[in-house]
């Protein structure tokens, strides 16, 4: 384990304190609470100020609660918990109507975190599990993930990076995953053939949350015994319909960046 940052776990320490009482506090009572120096609690109050983690406390002097980047990060943590509750929702229904593994996954540096699985009941079926990670170039959901990233920020992800290979169909080469990520903003859906499984194909559609922004994606994988073209442009058409039922109740209504 990493040592602890003294400052970071004093900045911590202040901010916890709102928790308590009223919601305000002054310099003088985070001093006498947390035992620390008073220009050091000057310092660390005015760097969480200017960064919008406290405010001062309006018609209260020498006052200060918590600001509106505390708001946004929990916001942030409760989009995840309602995503992973309505993801399976979503997933359960989706499966249901096409009777194939759906998957509802997030984008982390450069894999993706499976957080929803629902499977199917044929007996030829994906073996995958929630909480698996996985390339992100690798998989439908992962490229179309990738694909919705500012251009700036993919550079970063994949720029200089090996991509690993988990099949001989693998996109292991950075430009032939840019042309691709390129087809898929334009179609708005992403096919993955026998990429991360050999035997297996999938399409996704992105998810996304209030403001736009997209968030995760879900994707219906399907063995390649019961996969072809016509099969292929159904479940990108329910996989479509899926990612949008769970946008909208994520309180998406239309539109996106």
């Amino acid at each position: 384990m990493g040592r602890l940052v003294p400052a970071v776990t004093r900045a911590l320490d202040i901010l916890e304190l709102f928790l308590d009482g009223d919601g305000t506090l002054s310099a003088p009572e985070v001093t006498r609470k947390l035992n620390l120096p008073r220009t050091t609690v000057h310092e660390l109050l005015t760097t969480l100020a200017a960064r919008s983690y406290l405010v001062p406390a309006p018609e209260q002097p020498g006052r200060y609660r918590l600001g509106v980047r505390t708001y946004q990060l929990g916001s942030r943590y409760a989009e995840q918990l309602d995503l992973a509750a309505e993801g399976l929702r979503v997933a359960r229904e989706v499966a249901e109507t096409c009777d194939e593994t759906v998957h509802v996954a997030i984008l982390e540096d450069t894999d993706v975190i499976y957080i929803a699985k629902v499977d199917s009941t044929h007996a030829v079926r994906m073996v995958s599990a929630a909480g698996r990670r996985l390339p992100a170039h690798c998989t439908s959901v992962g490229k179309m993930l990738l694909a919705s990233l500012p251009e700036h920020e993919l550079d970063h992800r994949i720029t200089g990076r090996r991509l690993a290979a988990m099949t001989p169909n693998s996109l292991t080469d950075p430009d032939e995953l840019r042309t691709a990520l390129a087809r898929i903003r334009e179609r708005g859906i992403a096919t993955e053939h026998q990429e991360s499984n050999p035997d297996v194909s999938c399409v996704a559609a992105p998810v996304r949350d209030s403001a736009g922004r997209v968030v995760a994606a879900l994707s219906i994988s399907v063995p390649m015994i019961r996969w072809n073209e016509q099969r292929e442009d159904e479940l990108a058409e329910l996989a479509a319909k899926g990612a949008e039922d769970l946008s909208a109740s994520l309180g998406h209504r239309g539109g996106g960046r």
